[in-house]
Parts: C-alpha cells; sequence; structure tokens
C-alpha cells in the first residue's frame, strides 16, 4: 500500500492534517495517516448522522422520551453534541502531544446566529465546554469578527469559518490578537490556545466561476482552480510578515492544489476523507510548495475576473460591514442554514414518521 503524503508531509514540515469530518469510522482512519485534528460543519454533522441512521434515530428517540417538551430543534442539535463529544475522545491523544495546539474537534455555532455577536459569543463558551479539547467554529461575518474577540476572552478556541478572503483572515487574527491580549492583560493563561482561521479555498474558486459565467468574463476557466490558492498563499505571506498567533486552516476541497500547494506553511489542510483516500493512492508528493507563488500568468488571469477577486485577494479588499454580502458568504450561509433545516427534518422522519409511507 502507498504510504499516505500526509504522514510524509506531517514528519518533515510544519504543515499538518485535519480531518474535515466527525465520523469516527473516517476519523480514526486519517489519524492514521497522521490526522491530528478534525472539523465539522452543519453539512457534514448531517452526513455524519445520516452515515449511521440506525444507530442515530435510536439516539434520538430516547433523546425524546426523555425530554417530551424538547423540540426537533433542540434534538438534532443535541444528536450532533453527542457525535462531536465521542469524536474529541479519539483526538485526546494529539491534543496532549501539542499542548492543545492541535488535537481539536471543531463544533460550529449556529448558523441562524450570523448577525448575532453576543449569541455566537454565548454558545462558542457553552459549545466549548463540551470537551476539553473543543475548537469552536465562529463563520467571519460583521457580528462573527465581534463575537470572535468576545469569546477568545473568554477562553475559547476559536476555527474562524465562513471565511473566503484575505481581508477576512486579517479581521479574524486582529480579533484573536484583541482578546489573547485583553486575556493575558487579566491573568488568564492562554498557553494552550491553539486558533485556526479557514480559508474555504474551493468556495472561493466556485464563486469566481459563478461570476464568470454571471458576468460572461473572457477568463481562462483553468486559472479559477488557483484562485482559492492565491487568496491562501497572500494570506499566509501577510500572517508571517505581521506575526499573528493564529494558523491558516485550507478546507473545502475542490482539487488537490488546495492542499499540495501549501505544504510546507505552518498551517493546517483539511481535506475531507474522500479527498485524503484520492491523495494517498496519487502518487502526489508532499514536497514544500508553499513558498512558491502561483504563476504570473495564472495571475493575470484572475484579475481580469476583476472586483470580485480583488475583494477575497487584497487585505484591503473588504470592510467587516461586506463580509456579509460577499457572494462566497451568502451561498455558503445559504446552505449551512439550508442544512440545519434539513437536521431538523431528519429528526422529524424519527418522533414523527409520515404515515403515508
Amino acid at each position: 500500500m502507498v504510504q499516505s503524503p500526509f504522514l510524509e508531509m506531517s514528519a518533515n514540515t510544519l504543515t499538518v492534517l485535519w480531518n474535515d469530518s466527525a465520523t469516527p469510522s473516517e476519523l480514526s482512519a486519517a489519524i492514521g495517516w497522521g490526522a491530528v485534528g478534525a472539523t465539522c460543519n452543519p453539512v457534514i454533522a448531517l452526513s455524519a448522522l445520516k452515515a449511521a441512521p440506525e444507530y442515530w434515530a435510536e439516539r434520538i428517540r430516547v433523546y425524546a422520551a426523555a425530554d417530551p417538551t424538547a423540540t426537533e430543534d433542540d434534538i438534532g442539535w443535541a444528536m450532533v453534541r453527542e457525535l462531536s463529544v465521542e469524536a474529541a475522545k479519539l483526538l485526546e491523544p494529539a491534543f496532549v502531544k501539542f499542548n492543545g495546539r492541535n488535537g481539536r474537534l471543531s463544533i460550529q455555532t449556529d448558523p441562524r446566529f450570523y448577525r448575532d455577536a453576543t449569541a455566537l459569543a454565548d454558545q462558542a463558551v457553552e459549545v466549548s465546554q463540551l470537551a476539553k479539547n473543543v475548537i469552536v467554529k465562529i463563520p467571519v461575518t460583521a457580528a462573527g469578527v465581534v463575537a470572535i474577540e468576545d469569546a477568545v476572552y473568554r477562553g475559547v478556541n476559536i476555527n474562524a469559518t465562513v471565511s473566503f478572503s484575505v481581508a477576512q483572515t486579517i479581521a479574524v487574527a486582529e480579533a484573536i490578537e484583541r482578546g489573547m491580549n485583553r486575556r493575558a492583560a487579566d491573568g488568564h493563561d492562554i498557553s494552550t490556545m491553539g486558533h485556526v482561521c479557514t480559508i474555504m479555498v474551493g468556495r472561493t474558486d466556485d464563486w469566481m466561476k459563478q461570476v464568470i459565467a454571471r458576468d460572461g468574463l473572457d477568463v481562462d476557466p483553468a486559472a479559477c482552480d488557483w484562485a482559492g490558492v492565491a487568496v491562501f498563499k497572500n494570506a499566509y505571506r501577510i500572517y508571517q510578515e505581521r506575526g499573528y498567533r493564529t494558523r491558516l486552516l485550507s478546507a473545502a476541497f475542490r482539487n488537490h492544489h488546495h492542499w499540495s500547494q501549501l505544504v510546507g506553511g505552518d498551517i493546517v489542510v483539511s481535506p475531507p476523507f474522500n479527498w485524503q483516500e484520492k491523495a494517498n493512492e496519487s502518487g502526489i508528493s508532499a514536497e514544500p510548495r508553499m513558498h512558491l507563488p502561483v504563476a504570473a500568468d495564472i495571475m493575470n488571469e484572475l484579475f481580469k475576473i476583476g472586483p470580485e477577486f480583488h475583494k477575497a485577494y487584497d487585505a484591503d479588499g473588504m470592510t467587516p460591514a461586506e463580509f456579509n454580502t460577499y457572494g462566497a458568504t451568502v451561498r455558503t450561509l445559504r446552505q449551512f442554514l439550508q442544512a440545519n433545516n434539513d437536521l431538523e427534518q431528519f429528526v422529524r422522519d424519527v418522533t414523527l414518521p409520515n404515515p403515508d409511507l
């Protein structure tokens, strides 16, 4: 069997692997390939529940019987929390080994709170107490940036998500720095805090392709497979120059560039499980490539996209007030909100099955 390139990556570079799934069987396999963390979101959590429908249907029935007033929403989120706590246990050895910098399981805040900084921060504190090695996902909306600083100050480890641009990553890093500094000034320990800021590189690519189709632009379509990588490399350069204490994380894979072109950076790559399987069979090496710039001809094509690419690529491409209306943000939030509705439906099909079926 071919050795996983992620084992090579972890052994020879600062780049680490987190599994983009909380499904226990997938996480266990990924740990064997060197994974030292895991990420999750509403879509992924629902997929994990559907992967073992009989088990989770029984857990739903038990929970509903114990709490007759619980809503379908209450029960659904209780199942997500239960799934996450079990997954977190698998990562405890890495959590100890890396003193909190890795070995964490990401749990997402309710996407319906994306405009409410107080609700996001309060839920982040609550979720962070489910296990000692939890890291909490907060979306990088205008309210999310405020919530991130508040939650960090209150001791929460953050994985900033719904993030596609350099401007968002800078806003996150600055918010985390403020929260960390305030927390340290008040005498609280910050030595085991390990924050990450996600760039959903594949969704950045997706949005550029959507813009090209919408606006009828004459852009080489192959260049769009590099848009997220270009954004990531630019953000990483700025993070290194400014010495932020947050690592960048690459997620939402669409092609192998989303991990192979980023190897060598002090970052996290978080491919879905099926992408890890593809990488293991691909023969692609894990040699360092983070230092290699995106080719000039590709960058020239990307700049043809115009304002929408500049919003993603430039350090001052957007203000926090513009985060909520950025196309990739809107598309992703809508998908996450739909997943929340689907989670309720999953519970409803157990607690109130359709008599016509």
